[in-house]
């Protein structure tokens, strides 16, 4: 598709939004950019649903063991096909092209040299398969599931796809120009924690390990065993019991029709809330990563104000602690399922569905998603939580199917291929562009980073410049590069902002042939009055021959 337009009818605005979101492309207004620290947080009062209660001076986040905290068990095989069908390899995919990407990477390379070079992000997903389109640019942060069987190191296994489509959008590159694709950040680093699979289930029978023989060392389990965690802290995992059930062909469920819809905690998968908890504490401990990426969920129904399970407790604490150490936390708002329905109800402050990470918005930034005719996207939950927006829907990023070499743009829904979408796709655009404003302002602390994600965006018309939907609009990557905002401080040696072209859409096929006769007819007429009135006043003047006033 062609340049993008800064016009309202992206979003499905009324016009009078025209103003508002021209003047953000250019990085000129911003409703949000001299709002205090506390103004991040979600609009709602305090005491709704909608508000998480604040954290206690007690609540801390828990430490990071570095493993499980059960034993799982592997169910389904892994991704073993490519999902990759009629990719057109020369095709820019139109969350590119809508978000100018390759303009903003032109600025970032000018200016440090490459594009994100010096940034880690770390994604914790479901893994991330070391894809050659990330050169290398792939680390082990740890495996909180099972230990990799197929001898990759922690994390770099990746089952279900998820975690590899999600890191390449942030960080891929083909580095071929026939090659349309690429990631928002293409030189920045990914740190894999492999921390959700739908492929893997708590192991009710866990066998115990082989004693020892006297006087030598434990022996390993027998093939298609595991056993349970040890007790001591530290990186042994217990090993993937192995078997399956999937057929040599086959690949597991993923995500459905109407976007992503794995959760934590879900009965019958892998992955807790505890264990994200502690994988962000243990990023903000060691500084693995100045962005982290999520694009994993909980959801549940929305009951009282000040209730909150204690899973989300440690979750909330471990971001507020990763924003305080400086770490930008970017998640993604949630998808629409049988168990997380949609926030449309009346009051906005009584969500029907309360989702975590997201709801902990003074921290976190969380990333709802919007089609490619830039309306949001039907399965995108709705919240006072969300933070921005970007495209969510025909996703294309690196195939996640071990030794593949190209691109998916498929996931496949019980047995059948189904496109690529979801929030959780959103969410790396973000955490790319975040990645890009940390390489382009490395004095910038994570907070101003996510202050200018949000007064950069291009905003809704809506009270404040922000809305639940797409919080305070879909990111401009540009913008965020370039912009003098009100509240800059020190020397952030901005380059000459871009100013983008805007391609106003035709009058929806309305003739203005009636409107050039009309106004025309209304000029004649006026200008005949006043020559009459002239004659007239003429006539009268000459008329009395007494000098005018004076």
């Amino acid at each position: 598709m062609g340049s993008r337009r800064l016009f309202p009818r992206r979003l499905g605005l009324p016009g009078r939004a025209g103003v508002a979101l021209f003047a953000a492309g250019l990085g000129l207004m911003s409703p949000f950019a001299a709002a205090p620290a506390s103004a991040q947080t979600a609009d709602a009062p305090a005491g709704t649903w909608a508000t998480p209660p604040p954290l206690g001076p007690g609540d801390a986040p828990p430490a990071d063991t570095g493993r499980p905290d059960t034993t799982y068990k592997k169910k389904n095989e892994c991704v073993q096909r490519s999902l990759g069908q009629n990719v057109e390899i020369n095709f820019r995919p139109w969350g590119q092209e809508y978000l100018q990407l390759d303009k903003a990477q032109e600025i970032v390379r000018a200016a440090t040299g490459s594009v994100g070079g010096n940034q880690k992000v770390a994604v914790i997903d479901t893994g991330v398969t070391p894809h050659p389109w990330f050169q290398g640019r792939v680390e082990s942060g740890g495996d909180y599931v099972a230990t990799p069987d197929n001898g990759a190191e922690p994390g770099l296994q990746d089952c279900d796809g998820h975690g590899t489509e999600v890191a390449g959008i942030i960080a891929g590159n083909p580095q071929d120009p026939k090659v349309g694709f690429i990631g928002v950040a293409p030189d920045a680093h990914i740190v894999s924690y492999r921390q959700l699979s739908e492929n893997y289930a708590k192991d009710d029978n866990p066998q115990p390990p082989a004693a020892p023989p006297s006087g030598g060392p434990s022996q390993p389990p027998a093939s298609g065993q595991s056993q349970q965690p040890p007790a001591s802290s530290g990186n042994q995992l217990p090993p993937s019991s192995g078997g399956g059930t999937g057929g040599g062909s086959g690949t597991a469920p993923q995500q459905d029709n109407k976007g992503d819809n794995r959760q934590l905690q879900k009965e019958g998968t892998a992955g807790t809330l505890n264990t994200l908890a502690q994988i962000i504490r243990g990023i903000a401990d060691t500084h693995r990563a100045g962005v982290i990426n999520m694009s994993v969920d909980h959801c549940r129904a929305g009951t009282a104000p000040g209730d909150i399970q204690e899973g989300e407790r440690k979750v909330q604490a471990a971001v507020h602690y990763a924003a305080e150490n400086n770490i930008v936390v970017v998640a993604a708002a949630g998808n629409v399922s049988e168990n997380c329905p949609q926030n449309d109800q009346a009051d906005p402050n009584k969500p029907k569905s309360i989702v975590t990470p997201p709801w902990f918005s003074d921290d976190v930034l969380s990333v709802g998603a919007i089609q490619e005719d830039g309306g949001v996207a039907p399965f995108s939950v709705h919240g006072p939580w969300v933070g921005v927006a970007a495209p969510g829907t025909k996703i294309v990023s690196l195939d996640p199917a071990e030794h593949s070499t190209g691109l998916a743009n498929l996931t496949i829904a019980n047995g059948n291929p189904s496109p690529i979408q979801g929030t959780s796709f959103a969410a790396p655009y973000v955490a790319g562009v975040a990645a890009l404003v940390r390489s382009m302002f490395p004095n910038m602390n994570a907070r101003d980073v996510v202050k200018r994600l949000k007064a950069t965006a291009q905003h809704p018309a809506a009270p404040g410049g922000r809305d639940n939907f797409v919080g305070y609009g879909v990111i401009d990557p540009v913008a965020a590069l370039t912009a003098n905002l009100p509240g800059d401080t020190g020397n952030l040696s901005l380059p000459k902002p871009v100013v983008q072209e805007a391609k106003l859409p035709p009058a929806d096929g309305i003739s203005s042939t009636p409107m050039i006769v009309a106004l025309a007819g209304t000029g004649g007429g006026v200008a005949a009055l006043l020559i009459t009135l002239f004659v007239v006043h003429t006539i009268r003047r000459n008329r009395s021959g007494s000098p005018p006033a004076r």
